[in-house]
């Protein structure tokens, strides 16, 4: 649940999709600048480094494909959903996705910096060393993902979760957190940025695991109280 309530629940099947009636095959390439509007993309292997910058999917469906070194700049994904499908190496920058949902995809040297993210769910997806710099996403959720090497960095993370998630070597370095919920994640690993949890809502529970990051963050030494001899408690008398 985000600050902003419930969220909708994800379709898990394409039959499930409210569009899927309208939904026709997609043959052919992708192309630079392409509309791809109610089309159904399936179990398509786009040649590495095919140019698709530009490109707009509207109540699109993508399915067990393969994107690897697509380029992808600039495109706009709107009410689209994708299952199965990998992204490889691909340049997703500046990117718009609103009201869109990944599941079960895997995405691996992404490109993904300066791009927008409102209204958008991961579900059981895997993102390997994903660059979100100075990305935008707003009520974003992460649901029982894995987020390896994940670079938030100057990212702005408004309305954000993970439940069952789990985050791994994840950079945040000044990235700004607003209502951003972490409850939910099963593990909260940073490479760097532990100060950027400012905004952040955490558990109890967690708050005692990241102690000694926070800790070192701040420049805290912790130690035990030194202990007071019964000689030195006489002479203070």
């Amino acid at each position: 649940m985000t600050a902003q309530g419930a969220r909708a629940a994800v379709p898990e099947d394409l039959a499930d999709l409210p569009y899927a009636a309208l939904l026709s095959p997609h043959t052919g390439p992708l192309a630079v600048e392409g509309d791809y509007d109610t089309v159904h993309l399936d179990r398509l292997d786009v040649p590495e480094g095919t140019g698709a910058a530009g490109s707009r999917f509207l109540e699109s469906a993508i399915t067990d494909c393969v994107l690897a070194g697509t380029d992808l700049r600039g495109a706009r994904f709107n009410d689209a959903w994708a299952s199965g499908t990998r992204f490889t190496g691909c340049t997703l920058a500046g990117s718009q996705w609103l009201d869109t949902a990944l599941v079960g995809c895997s995405l691996a040297g992404v490109e993904a910096y300066d791009a927008v993210l409102r209204r958008v769910t991961f579900v059981r997806c895997k993102l390997d060393s994903v660059n979100l710099r100075s990305a935008a996403l707003h009520d974003v959720a992460f649901e029982d993902c894995v987020l390896r090497d994940v670079d938030f960095g100057e990212a702005r993370l408004d309305g954000v979760t993970f439940p069952g998630s789990r985050i791994e070597q994840a950079r945040f370095g000044r990235a700004t957190l607003k209502n951003a919920d972490l409850r939910g994640a099963l593990t909260i690993d940073l490479a760097d940025g532990y100060e950027s949890l400012r905004g952040a809502v955490i558990s109890p529970a967690q708050l005692l695991d990241l102690a000694p990051a926070l800790a070192q963050t701040l420049g805290l030494t912790v130690a035990e109280p030194a202990l007071t001899s019964h000689h030195d408690r006489s002479t203070t008398r």
